[in-house]
């Protein structure tokens, strides 16, 4: 039907972090949405959407326990999202996504982790724009009619939709429409089980490689760029084997 299963795989754009690296990640995350709000689930709604989203990823009770006392504290650092594009061998486009406090270091530390990968930073937009930012939103106790219906009536532009053999709905919207989307399957079926619930950027088009070499300076950057505390996701177009990703 399109991309909902590539979306869904998402093995194929978006690489995954070591656990250590996941906390991290969730930490910031659920610090922001605590800081947002009152550092309480129960009335912070953002707040009480990450925590979840971070439960469904294994994030550990302890972290998200010290994310929220952190934000208690009403000191710390004070996070900004930025995105960094690039172009690597043979067509391959990498998005990057960070969370930092100081953008000068980020900066720093991305490019040299790109360039010393043979790839080469661009400026903003110059890679994005070969890209769907869409909301992804998967679940398998809510048919893939009743969700149309009830997101067509919470106007949400719904891009893509798919029911696999399991009777995994998968909806893809506008990045924009990502809370509208989610809330309104939210009220409409308390109990949905979301199995994928994020924003992501997918290629509009893959490229496979043909050098082995060119695969190699993939990992290598993807690795670099894990070990940058600030990078949150790292997403590319090169289509590889599920084994060599994992």
């Amino acid at each position: 039907m399109g991309r909902a299963h590539e979306v869904r795989a998402a093995s194929m754009a978006k690489t995954a972090a070591a656990k250590s690296k996941l906390n991290a990640k969730w930490s910031k995350l659920i610090y922001m949405a605590a800081k947002s709000g009152l550092p309480d689930p129960s009335v912070n709604q953002a707040l009480k959407k990450e925590i979840e989203r971070a439960k469904k990823e294994q994030v550990t009770a302890e972290c998200i326990k010290k994310a929220i006392e952190k934000a208690k504290g009403g000191t710390g650092e004070n996070y900004e999202s930025i995105r960094y594009e690039g172009f690597g061998p043979a067509g391959s486009l990498i998005i990057v996504e960070c969370l930092t406090d100081n953008t000068n270091r980020t900066l720093v530390s991305v490019r040299t982790a790109l360039s010393r990968c043979g790839f080469n930073l661009g400026v903003a937009g110059s890679v994005s724009y070969q890209f769907h930012n869409y909301a992804v939103l998967a679940f398998d106790n809510l048919s893939e009619d009743e969700a149309l219906e009830i997101l067509l009536m919470a106007d949400v532009d719904v891009q893509e939709y798919e029911t696999d053999e399991d009777g995994v709905v998968t909806i893809c919207a506008p990045n924009t429409d990502y809370s509208k989307a989610r809330d309104a399957l939210t009220d409409a079926k308390p109990d949905i089980n979301f199995l994928e619930d994020h924003v992501t950027w997918i290629p509009q088009t893959y490229i496979k490689f043909e050098d082995e070499k060119h695969v190699n300076q993939l990992h290598r950057v993807i690795d670099a760029l894990n070990e940058i505390d600030d990078v949150q996701d790292i997403y590319h177009n090169v289509e590889l084997d599920e084994e060599a990703e994992e």
